[in-house]
């Protein structure tokens, strides 16, 4: 490895050059997504820099003493196959010794992950078209400051970590719009959000306690958004009321990822999943 290769924590600067890597890659990253992922761990974010120039990143964001999550890896094009992606690697796994590791792996990097010890739990396969539009529902509500305390709390069922600090910055940012579903005495049975992309929008996560209330959560982010959008939603292969949805909604599969962990996978409301949150932080 060459003396002048470096790998340390990622400045703001340094992670909004990586996202722009991941939209050349055809990730199709959010629009503000550096702003919301970066804040959860900043010593997570990790670049390697050859010369000073950052030629290669990583994200291993603990979320807890028992769960990570691995995302971002990825090396420029004019250094991949020089050693620098698994030096890079090797830097930042440290960060999460102890704990459970998830990943979403694109199928050509499934066997290297193998072979650090990550195993298939399920797949994730993205859905994209211009949806139709179903009919909106009144227990579906724009997301206050007020609701966060308590999506947080539904979120957690759902999600195999707490994660109020992180939500509280996706259910706000710019150009996201988040909705909730809440029963008759007002108690959160479900919630979404949809955010701007580089092409088009992606809708994560979608959580609800029955395939009625998903499809009325995704009926009322979708309608939120220009008649003619483009909307792509990360959809586990487990949920068969989730694939459901999102084809009787017009969209089609486009790609395939494979949810990873290092040990059994996590328990979280399976049944309860309609979208991923996002492929690079969970």
């Amino acid at each position: 490895m060459r003396e002048d290769f470096t790998v340390a924590e990622a400045t703001a600067a340094d992670w909004d050059e990586i996202i722009g890597w991941c939209a050349a890659e055809g990730w199709n990253p959010g629009l503000g997504d550096a702003a919301c992922f970066r804040p959860t761990d900043p010593a997570g974010f990790l670049v390697g820099r050859l010369g000073g120039r950052v030629v290669s990143a990583v994200s291993v964001v603990t979320y807890s003493p028992d769960f990570a999550f691995l995302g971002f890896y990825l090396v420029h094009p004019d250094h991949r196959g020089t050693g620098l992606g698994i030096a890079t690697w090797k830097a930042a796994m440290p960060h999460a010794e102890g704990r459970l590791v998830g990943l979403d792996a694109v199928p050509e990097q499934r066997a290297t992950y193998e072979r650090s010890g990550f195993t298939a739990a399920h797949d994730q396969i993205r859905h994209t078209g211009r949806p139709h539009r179903g009919t909106p529902s009144a227990a579906v509500r724009a997301v206050t400051p007020y609701h966060l305390d308590a999506i947080s709390a539904y979120d957690s069922g759902c999600f195999p970590a707490e994660r109020h600090a992180f939500l509280s910055r996706w259910l706000t940012a710019t150009g996201h719009t988040a909705r909730v579903l809440l029963d008759e005495n007002g108690h959160v049975t479900g919630y979404g959000v949809v955010r701007a992309a580089h092409e088009g929008h992606r809708v994560g996560p979608l959580f609800a306690d029955t395939p009625e209330g998903a499809a009325a959560l995704l009926d009322a982010l979708t309608g939120a958004l220009p008649e003619d959008a483009e909307v792509c939603v990360d959809v586990p292969d487990h949920n068969t009321a989730a694939l459901d949805l999102v084809t009787s909604r017009g969209l089609a599969p486009t790609a395939r990822f494979t949810r990873m962990y290092t040990g059994p996978a996590p328990y979280s409301r399976h049944e309860a999943t309609y979208a991923t949150t996002t492929l690079e932080l969970g």
